[in-house]
């Protein structure tokens, strides 16, 4: 079960500004780095715990280029718990938190631009 942060649009705003390429990258790099860890972050303290297992198979893994990134929970049953079951109600702990962070991320890629997104 995966949520995942598309690189394309970042790097289409970088080459939109033209200018100074390699510094808008390595900003919004450092962007898109602090919402995948705060996406984890976030996940694990909603995420319900009975062992404890779930929790600790959230993780994130970056694109090459570092402006793309997949947050994920690899428990086999990740999935029923988030999205629940004909016998369970859902425990969304991955995408509210993923939604809420990429808002955060999207003002401050504005930021850098200099425009608001």
């Amino acid at each position: 079960m995966n949520v995942s942060w598309d690189d394309s649009e970042v790097t289409a705003l970088i080459h939109a500004l033209g200018e100074n390429t390699d510094e808008v990258a390595a900003r919004a790099e450092v962007v898109v780095r602090k919402t995948g860890f705060d996406t984890v972050r976030g996940s694990q303290a909603i995420c319900p715990v009975d062992t404890g297992h779930l929790r600790s198979t959230i993780g994130v893994d970056f694109d090459t280029d570092g402006l793309g990134f997949d947050v994920g929970a690899y428990a086999n049953y990740a999935h029923f718990v988030h999205w629940g079951t004909s016998r369970q109600a859902p425990q969304p702990f991955l995408t509210p938190v993923f939604d809420q962070k990429v808002e955060v991320a999207v003002q401050a890629l504005g930021q850098i631009a200099g425009t608001p997104l």
